[in-house]
């Protein structure tokens, strides 16, 4: 599986620009009404990215962060495709921190957020369709302790199912 195919679904996902003064995530300050209300654009957010300009931000460019702060960052280049994809699409939506954790936990390794040599060694182990599954009860467990799960369950939860599908395709 390559980025590209994990980039277009994720973007997918994603959408457009969104400017809901509502999501935390628009804020710079990664707060409703904290710093300037700039937005989320492709799915990268003023929360994440305060000094980007949101609004014009292009496709090629949110497809470089992408590549280098959440594929990169993640390690994902070294997994297979399925997980790979969770993986991804969760640090882009929930963190890099996040999802390296959701990783190990559902590896049952150390939880420290690093993707090295022991969490590698443990996915190289696993076994792919019971590692989805663990994941996607992971991702949901996370989003329910979210303090805006009320607002947003029914869209967190699309897209892990829909995420899951399409990892499933890309295998």
């Amino acid at each position: 599986m390559s980025f590209a195919q994990a980039f277009a679904a994720t973007v997918g996902v994603e959408g457009a620009y969104t400017n809901s003064p509502d999501d935390p995530g628009n804020w710079t300050g990664g707060a409703v009404g904290s710093g300037e209300l700039k937005g989320t654009n492709f799915g990268i957010s003023a929360a994440a990215y305060p000094n980007l300009d949101i609004a014009n931000l292009t496709l090629s460019q949110a497809e470089a962060i992408y590549q280098q702060d959440y594929w990169g960052a993640c390690s994902c280049d070294k997994m297979p495709a399925p997980i790979a994809f969770f993986v991804f699409d969760a640090a882009v939506n929930q963190g890099q921190t996040a999802a390296k954790k959701m990783l190990q936990g559902a590896l049952g390794v150390t939880v420290d957020g690093i993707i090295g040599p022991n969490t590698l060694a443990a996915l190289a182990a696993a076994a792919v369709p019971d590692l989805e599954l663990s994941l996607a009860a992971y991702r949901i467990k996370s989003y329910e302790a979210d303090s805006d799960y009320a607002l947003y369950w029914f869209g967190w939860l699309r897209r892990t199912f829909s995420i899951f599908l399409q990892a499933q395709q890309a295998t």
